[in-house]
């Protein structure tokens, strides 16, 4: 017997799930009629579609959020493309599993002439020479890659793998889909809900495909355990109330994973909240985010950095409140410290703007340019430049520095720049909050 028969070593995925495995498992579709969702890339005429169809399929990369269809429409493209069908994890599965799906992949196109698609789940979690490990028999075509992520690729895979792959991003389920594959699920007898009978009320349809914000193996699942714990009427069916659908489903599905890309999107929608002053958005992602499980201390990380970016001299008070804020709720914890995040957030949105601070950035392009030019001699230091002097036989300029404290107001027109940027303005202070008063000294010391 041939080792690497399929009998032997790491087991295919399984193309046709038991009675016992969940209704999510058994209502995946075996073809690409059958699957729904994902129009952008599957509807007819599109390049995945076009893919499938006339079997001429390369080596493509899956990504987008849980539950989104990843691994089911690798199974339906095995199908239709009638090609060996070996799935690792990247989690569980390392190098030397490869190797054995490789070794597989070599016996099925030498001993069977077939070809072989090898999926790889959670992709991203292989490091650097896990990935480059594919590339050589990506690149002979010994098999055909189809890798799943929630991550964005582009951050999480190298570069000569992407290469070698299309992207194709897969969207979560929308409300009509998630419904349409409920109703599906309940008349299916051979692999779903069929043989019970199932009466939905069409509120309970809405609220099971609503609450789960797009993953339908929430929806499918919390269907089955409201199916099996429905009542039976009169008629032999079991009728799924509103009621029933609400304790078939305990928590409300938020899509978010505050080590992926969902992250950089909800961090990103905070901030912009609160550049833009928008208290309530601010206050819904900055929920959504802790909801999700992330960090309280991430958003007054976040915050204290919005503080001196984006208020800054309009009013620069306020990063102390914000750090006096921070301070309480770890003294705290949760869930008082809610307030303390809710104070910090409505404070920073509804605080007038300024970005001015952000000079500095243009002084740092300006250095990276051309270099730090000399001090003007009126500027070193007057010790340093008395000993030089003494010592040297020249003038000591340090002595033509004019000390402001002399002078009306505190102030004397002198310069501070070097010679060739005597004449350069960086900082352009706003006109809100606080920043007016700098806005008019300025004016004032510069003689506007």
């Amino acid at each position: 017997m041939n080792l690497f028969e399929p009998d032997s070593g790491k087991p295919e995925i399984s193309q046709s799930p038991s009675t016992w495995a969940p209704l999510a498992t058994r209502m995946r579709p075996n073809s690409i009629h059958d699957y729904v969702g994902q129009s952008h890339i599957l509807g007819e005429g599109k390049l995945l579609r076009k893919m499938i169809e006339t079997g001429v399929l390369g080596s493509v990369i899956f990504y987008g959020p849980p539950s989104s269809g990843k691994t089911t429409l690798a199974s339906v493209i095995s199908h239709e493309i009638d090609a060996q069908f070996i799935t690792l994890n990247a989690v569980l599965d390392g190098t030397k599993d490869l190797k054995e799906a490789v070794a597989k992949a070599s016996y099925y196109k030498t001993q069977k002439n077939r070809r072989t698609l090898l999926f790889v789940d959670e992709i991203h979690r292989w490091n650097k020479a896990q990935q480059d490990a594919l590339l050589p028999h990506v690149e002979s075509g010994l098999i055909t890659l189809i890798g799943a992520t929630t991550e964005n690729p582009f951050y999480s895979l190298v570069g000569p793998l992407l290469s070698r792959c299309q992207l194709f991003e897969l969207q979560a389920f929308n409300q009509e889909e998630l419904e349409f594959m409920i109703d599906r699920a309940i008349a299916d007898k051979d692999s779903g809900l069929g043989v019970f009978k199932v009466e939905i009320e069409p509120k309970a349809r809405f609220f099971l495909a609503e609450f789960a914000g797009g993953d339908i193996r929430q929806v499918l699942n919390a269907l089955e355990i409201a199916t099996k714990t429905a009542p039976i009427l009169a008629n032999g069916k079991r009728f799924i109330s509103f009621d029933l659908a609400q304790e078939s489903i305990q928590k409300r599905t938020t899509k978010y994973d505050r080590t992926g890309d969902e992250h950089y999107h909800y961090a990103s929608a905070f901030i912009k909240s609160l550049r833009g002053s928008d208290v309530d958005a601010a206050l819904y992602w900055s929920a959504a985010m802790i909801s999700g499980g992330e960090d309280p201390n991430f958003l007054f990380r976040r915050l204290l950095i919005f503080c001196s970016e984006d208020i800054g001299m309009a009013d620069p008070s306020i990063i102390t409140t914000v750090h006096s804020l921070h301070e309480a709720y770890r003294k705290t914890g949760m869930p008082e410290g809610w307030y303390f995040i809710a104070h910090s957030v409505v404070f920073c949105a509804l605080a007038p703007k300024s970005n001015s601070t952000a000079a500095v950035f243009e002084v740092l392009k300006e250095i990276e340019k051309n270099g730090v030019k000399p001090v003007p001699e009126h500027l070193k230091d007057k010790t340093a430049s008395a000993l030089k002097a003494r010592y040297t036989g020249t003038e000591n300029h340090a002595k033509e520095y004019l000390y402001p404290h002399q002078f009306e107001n505190h102030w004397v027109m002198q310069q501070y720049l070097p010679d060739s940027l005597k004449s350069q303005t960086w900082f352009n202070p706003g006109s809100e909050g606080f920043e007016t008063r700098y806005t008019e000294r300025l004016k004032k010391i510069k003689g506007k």
